[in-house]
């Protein structure tokens, strides 16, 4: 990480007063929050309350029947956004990591959403293309540089009117150093931004939660 990152993106006392004035974490996320913390490698990936509350709202705003997550880590924006489907909704989740799978498919049946959550181990650009139908709703937080590939695939699986949302885009702020630094993480997530935002099928915005949001909506 650059000595001139640009991190946090608000004053951190204004990021705590946020995370202090949100809906409070169910007890489920909360368990879930520490055990992620103490079994899974860099469990800073997790959505956490704040973000979690934001794809929760969304997802009841538009009470999507068919929901895509790409990157599912230990499950907990699944369950946020499983919280606004439509009765006869699902969510399809794809993660490639297999040592997930028996954690994951243990926390849905704990939660009683295994009928909600459709959970699919692999790449996920070998995945996204198995899918016919179009999605109200996608999530991308999965391997970063691949995320113009995913957003290429993803563009495609979603219906007009729906909503396209990514985390990490602004990516600690490494997308706004001058220069730019050229790893492939960064170049790849500014790379996404430009697609997004020249694609006249859609309309979008960055909103500066965590380590950003984009949220797009398809025309």
């Amino acid at each position: 990480m650059s000595e001139k990152q640009i991190f946090p993106f608000i004053d951190q006392r204004i990021e705590d007063y946020c995370q202090t004035y949100v809906s409070k974490e169910d007890e489920n996320l909360r368990e879930l929050n520490q055990k992620t913390n103490e079994l899974f490698p860099r469990p800073h990936m997790i959505s956490g309350n704040w973000q979690g509350t934001f794809l929760t709202l969304i997802s009841k705003l538009i009470s999507p029947k068919k929901i895509l997550e790409l990157g599912t880590f230990s499950g907990y924006s699944a369950l946020c956004l499983a919280k606004g489907l439509s009765s006869e909704g699902i969510l399809h989740t794809i993660e490639k990591n297999e040592e997930y799978e028996d954690f994951l498919i243990n926390l849905f049946n704990e939660n009683g959403v295994q009928d909600k959550i459709k959970l699919h181990i692999g790449k996920a650009l070998d995945i996204i293309t198995l899918f016919e139908e179009e999605f109200d709703l996608i999530f991308i937080d999965a391997d970063k540089p691949n995320y113009p590939l995913y957003y290429d695939l993803c563009v495609e699986k979603l219906r007009k009117g729906g909503l396209l949302i990514a985390d990490n885009v602004l990516w600690y702020g490494k997308i706004a150093l001058e220069p730019m630094p050229k790893d492939k993480q960064t170049l790849a997530i500014h790379s996404f931004n430009q697609k997004i935002t020249e694609d006249e099928r859609m309309e979008n915005l960055i909103i500066p939660i965590r380590d950003g949001l984009m949220v797009g909506r398809k025309i």
